[in-house]
């Protein structure tokens, strides 16, 4: 995912809401990381102290998160902030 791309509006929503690629990859991750795990967004708002309806909009990439935010959701997913924001590796095929 190149970071730089270009931002993406949303035009379902009345005031548009610009994505840019972190937010996007930021939240593929958190939403993949937090199935992984096998919890619940109600799961995540509750160990970050945040509210699900929140953590909802931020798995939809429709939050510009601030960094206090993004460790609070690490910490709830007992990852580090910059696995959130890091590129997954693709999975290797066995040979």
């Amino acid at each position: 995912m190149d970071l730089c791309s270009p931002v993406v509006k949303t035009a379902y929503m009345q005031n548009q809401t610009q994505k840019c690629g972190a937010q996007l990859l930021f939240s593929s991750n958190m939403k993949r990381i937090r199935l992984d795990k096998s919890l619940t967004q109600e799961n995540v708002a509750e160990g970050a102290s945040l509210h699900p309806n929140y953590i909802s909009s931020v798995e939809r990439g429709e939050r510009n998160i601030s960094i206090g935010n993004i460790e609070r959701i690490a910490c709830a997913l007992g990852v580090s902030m910059a696995e959130l924001l890091t590129v997954p590796e693709k999975p290797r095929k066995p040979s």
